[in-house]
């Protein structure tokens, strides 16, 4: 740490010193955790469909220590409901894994029930994500069906103008650029299925 400030000092202002026990809470460990599939699908949606990071996912509920707290006071201590949970294991921040060790002591609060409740805080995103994944689908629809157009267009360009007309290579360009944009919006589309049979 000492080597860290005198160089940071170097720069002309101060700099706040790094902590060797922030740096050791960023570190990864495996958790595991029994959860209802329902709560290991929403994870995996969440995570495949808007692109996070599992550990980013579960560092970030479980580092929001107000909502944890609310959940284990309010949660009720019984067993879970669903008696089929299954083992799942996880890559999370010690930090974060501190966390949940912590406030289910404190609040003497099963850890998977922590997890499990926590998790339900996403359900709404999967629920607004899920309807926007529909719209999508309709509006590649209608861009597919411009693309289709544009594609007439540019044959009637060719046959009147001759393809080395600057008007027809323009028509040529825009239609590259459409085909390109409805390649990547299908991909995305494709990556978003995951999300069609999920019922909240």
């Amino acid at each position: 740490m000492e080597k860290y400030e005198e160089e940071s000092s170097a720069v002309g202002f101060p700099l706040p010193g790094a902590s060797s026990a922030d740096l050791r809470g960023r570190q990864s460990v495996r958790a595991t955790f029994k959860l209802s599939a329902k709560t290991i699908s929403a994870i995996t949606i969440v995570a495949t469909h808007l692109g996070i990071k599992q550990k980013s996912l579960f560092d970030h509920l479980a580092e929001d220590i107000k909502s944890l707290s609310s959940i284990a006071r309010l949660m009720n201590h019984s067993v879970l409901q669903s008696k089929d949970r299954i083992q799942k294991t996880y890559v999370i921040s010690r930090r974060s894994l501190s966390f949940l060790d912590k406030i289910s002591k404190d609040f003497d609060a099963p850890r998977d029930a922590l997890v499990e409740y926590s998790i339900q805080r996403l359900m709404p995103l999967i629920s607004s994500e899920k309807e926007k994944h529909e719209k999508r689908k309709i509006i590649f629809g209608e861009l597919l069906h411009h693309l289709r157009e544009g594609k007439k267009i540019l044959r009637k360009s060719i046959h009147l103008l001759g393809q080395e007309d600057p008007v027809v290579e323009q028509v040529a360009a825009a239609m590259t650029v459409c085909e390109n944009t409805c390649r990547n919006i299908e991909s995305f589309i494709e990556r978003g299925k995951i999300i069609e049979e999920f019922l909240p």
